[in-house]
């Protein structure tokens, strides 16, 4: 079989599958690509087993249909060098010997029989379906994946946790150490239902949606969940399990409420960090009128440091600890210019929230305390 493509619209549909390919598969032909020649498209397929992505391109001078499995490495390395140029594809459907002929020169492979490729999972049959913008789903999970856990003992932790309900979807990730919850009232959600999607394709899926801007077609059942959007699909296995009760965890009573600049308090943070406990990371903060006083010291090299960054500031004096890694991941994910701070007291979990939310949109941030030692 025979077809003519362009370098760069091939390298760029081969670097979106090639994603999910992983550094070690239990089968060798996961390493490939598969490539399914039909008509005037090109469908291109990568796996790891748990997460599938399909794509095509569409290309000419074309003769016959196929499929051959093909390392992807070898193809990535090499179409990264080409500048904007067509290429002639000729694969030998006897032994599947593939050669690639550029403006200058000719490249010859070997591939693998495209039917020895696992296949992907068939559409779902009594699925839920649900369709949410693109640019709405990337932002929602750029807002929560970063919370996901590592957990081997809790494998629910290890994804993000959609709850769909008539008014409003809702996507929920946490460590056990902080949560992070955020809420889009603009989407419908249909019939009440959920699922758990690992974190992997939940990272797939964050960089390729930046470039889209149509709806994404979601369908899950018991097992799988996918995703369908423009030319490209991906299948992932669910994460099976009760994810937690995230509501009950939220404080409710929080009487002193700090209103601060988002990158202000980020910098004073990273300053402060450095001199901070390796073992405990922890900063301090002191809250008192109009201020907040961030610190940080390591009895073993007697190091410390503090500064003193002006906020607003309703409620009762208090000083309350928390990881300093965390507390700058939380603040570099929200986008607002200021934050709130909501505490009630320094043994329970304080809020950290966008002092405006974007239209339609509910962020919630949540971060366990550290035991002070004064």
């Amino acid at each position: 079989m025979k077809f003519n493509v362009s370098s760069s619209k091939l390298f760029a549909q081969l670097q979106t599958v090639s994603r999910v390919i992983a550094g070690k598969n239990a089968l060798p032909i996961l390493d490939d690509v598969l490539f399914e020649l039909s008509g005037s498209q090109l469908r291109m397929t990568a796996s790891d087993g748990e997460t599938t992505i399909r794509t095509s391109v569409e290309v000419e001078g074309v003769e016959g249909n196929g499929r051959v499995a093909s390392a992807a490495k070898l193809l990535l390395d090499t179409l990264k060098e080409f500048s904007e140029q067509p290429l002639q594809f000729t694969i030998d459907e006897n032994n599947y010997a593939v050669s690639m002929v550029s403006q200058n020169g000719t490249y010859s492979f070997v591939g693998v029989n495209g039917d020895q490729y696992p296949e992907m999972p068939n559409a779902l049959t009594d699925a839920h379906h649900l369709s949410l913008p693109a640019k709405v789903l990337q932002a929602a999970i750029e807002k929560t994946i970063f919370c996901t856990a590592d957990d081997e003992l809790r494998p629910v932790m290890n994804g993000i946790y959609f709850d769909i309900t008539p008014d409003k979807v809702t996507l929920v990730a946490t460590d056990a150490h902080r949560l992070v919850r955020y809420t889009n009232t603009a989407l419908q959600g249909g019939e009440e239902a959920s699922f758990i999607l690992p974190k992997k394709p939940a990272g797939l899926l964050k960089n390729v949606l930046g470039k889209e801007e149509g709806d994404v077609a979601i369908s899950f059942g018991e097992k799988n969940v996918t995703f369908v959007f423009g030319t490209t699909t991906v299948v992932s296995r669910q994460i099976e399990g009760r994810f937690p009760n995230y509501n009950a965890v939220i404080p409710q009573n929080n009487q002193n409420i700090v209103t601060v600049d988002r990158q202000t308090m980020i910098n004073a943070c990273k300053r402060v960090a450095v001199f901070a406990n390796n073992g405990t990371a922890m900063l301090r903060l002191a809250l008192s009128e109009n201020s907040i006083k961030i610190s940080a010291q390591d009895i073993d090299f007697s190091t410390s440091a503090e500064e003193t960054i002006s906020c607003s500031y309703n409620g009762s004096p208090m000083a309350i600890g928390f990881k300093a890694p965390f507390m700058i991941d939380i603040l570099a994910s929200l986008t607002s210019t200021d934050v709130q701070l909501k505490l009630s007291d320094p043994a329970r979990a304080g809020l950290i929230l966008p002092a405006e939310n974007e239209e339609n949109e509910d962020v919630l941030m949540l971060l366990m305390p550290m035991l002070l030692n004064d």
